[in-house]
């Protein structure tokens, strides 16, 4: 069944641009980091509920400095809530846009697959000769199985 769920072409010209522009998104956020998976585990998550926490609080220290600690920073901690709402429309609009590749990236290589079933079974139907021979041998290791039974045979000693 072949469905052709995506209808494009990207040319080289256009995916170095896209890389392109990728690159000059990275170099205008210099301050971006990349975590390890434990190091995204330790860290307490801003969600929903805590947006509102997190404006009281900068309302609260920016009001009331003196109850603050001397340790603690208020220009930086200004600075990380700026940071936030900065980059809250630019995380959104990245992951709708990384969304549409993935989802375009599937159905692409859904089509590219169901189109090579049917050439596989073109073939197939077409017969072994010493055209498609090598062809078919290739497309056919995608479906071999291996077989269980005869490691396990090697690998069990029979009984006398």
């Amino acid at each position: 069944m072949n469905n052709d769920l995506v209808k494009g072409e990207l040319s080289a010209d256009q995916q170095n641009a896209v890389l392109g522009l990728i690159g000059q998104i990275q170099s205008l956020l210099p301050f971006l980091i990349d975590l390890n998976a434990d190091e995204r585990r330790a860290l307490p998550k801003l969600g929903d509920k805590s947006r509102a926490f997190v404006d009281q609080g900068l309302v609260l220290a920016v009001q009331n400095p003196g109850i603050l600690p001397r340790s603690f920073d208020l220009d930086e901690y200004q600075r990380d809530v700026t940071l936030v709402r900065q980059l809250e429309p630019l995380v959104l609009a990245l992951a709708q846009l990384q969304g549409r590749l993935e989802d375009t990236f599937l159905a692409a290589g859904s089509d590219a697959y169901s189109q090579t079933l049917l050439v596989y079974q073109a073939a197939k139907l077409a017969g072994k000769n010493g055209a498609l021979e090598q062809h078919l041998d290739g497309l056919s290791r995608r479906f071999a199985r291996k077989s269980t039974s005869s490691t396990t045979q090697a690998t069990t000693p029979t009984a006398h």
